[in-house]
């Protein structure tokens, strides 16, 4: 377990989990000082927008925080008032529905379609470009941080440090990637015709108890299942401090609207993943393939240099993943799909 005492050694339960993941650090509180107003986070149904309206609320408890999604899961409405956070049900696929959502000066965008893309290329095209082009012109006077993925540069060399935002955004193939790319040009656009302001975040992988490429990979080492190296190396970052920095950049908004990668500065190998998996749940870890001389691989110097490094580091996270599945503790039963090099979710 991790020796840092600032950080807990375990999570007795999700709601252990989730209260520290909401827990506002002194920079974020004074980062959204410097952003006044309400804040609309669109898309807050997914994974990680629960506890990013959460975190906002936390942080400055007098400021309404007001979540946007259809609310198809049971009880996430419920859960999100109970935290003091407005909900509106919206499909945001209805263009006159986004037009009739309250006007805050601080929106951040997380609606997507990831998995599921491939089969289904229209509606992938239609969430991650067709919707942001409508937001983008909604909230043409807001400052819109608007999450991307890392997915939206080409594979890079692995131990070449990693993409960095300079590296222009040409994907390999794949409808997924390509759609993400034209979701930022939509953002891209729309601030440069309105000079609205706002930020890109480039997030690459973001790491939660229930999901996310640690689980993946020790789940994979828990239950005997073979794992493919092909796509052989990962950045990481803990849902937490994803969410604070996507907060933080309402406060470092730029006009127009540029990139920048969320993520943690180390390139992990999935074959030393495993094997400190293997090592934590006394098991052994098997393998497929051989690792890629290239992959998704961001470099995180520009978040650091902004933002300074995350709170939790990838030893706190390691622990803490091999803990919660030894427990046998709940999943999302969302895969990353990590693995995938051929643009195919």
């Amino acid at each position: 377990m991790t020796t840092d005492p600032t950080l807990p050694t375990r999570f007795a339960d999700v709601a252990a989990l989730e209260d520290f993941m909401t827990e506002p650090t002194p920079a974020l509180v004074a980062d959204l000082a410097r952003a006044p107003g309400d804040i609309l986070v669109l898309g807050v149904g997914g994974k990680m927008g629960p506890t990013l309206a959460r975190l906002a609320r936390r942080a400055d408890p007098r400021r309404r925080v007001i979540g946007v999604a259809r609310f198809s899961k049971p009880g996430l409405r419920e859960a999100l008032q109970a935290h003091g956070i407005e909900t509106i049900a919206c499909d945001l696929l209805d263009r006159s529905a986004i037009g009739r959502l309250p006007q805050a000066p601080n929106v951040v965008f997380m609606a997507g379609h990831k998995f599921g893309a491939t089969g289904n290329e229209p509606l992938t095209w239609a969430m991650n470009v067709l919707v942001p082009a409508h937001v983008a012109e909604t909230f043409a006077a807001a400052r819109i941080v608007a999450f991307s993925t890392g997915c939206v540069y080409p594979f890079v060399d692995v131990d070449g440090g990693g993409a960095t935002e300079d590296v222009p955004p040409v994907p390999p193939s794949g409808d997924y990637a390509w759609s993400c790319v034209g979701r930022e040009r939509m953002f891209q656009q729309a601030s440069r015709v309105h000079g609205t302001a706002g930020r890109l975040v480039r997030l690459n992988y973001a790491i939660d108890m229930r999901y996310g490429v640690l689980h993946d990979v020790a789940r994979k080492v828990r239950d005997g299942e073979v794992i493919d190296l092909a796509m052989g190396h990962v950045n990481v970052i803990w849902q937490g401090d994803a969410n604070s920095i996507a907060l933080r950049c309402l406060a470092h908004a730029t006009a127009p609207t540029t990139p920048i990668n969320v993520t943690g500065p180390q390139t992990v190998s999935v074959r030393w993943l495993a094997g400190e998996f293997a090592r934590l749940l006394g098991r052994k870890a098997q393998f497929s393939g051989t690792e890629a001389p290239a992959g998704w691989i961001n470099n995180a110097a520009a978040m650091t240099a902004a933002f300074g490094p995350p709170r939790v580091p990838l030893a706190a996270m390691i622990d803490w993943t091999a803990d919660w599945l030894t427990r046998a503790m709940p999943s999302l039963d969302k895969p990353t799909h990590y693995e995938v090099r051929d643009g195919r979710y």
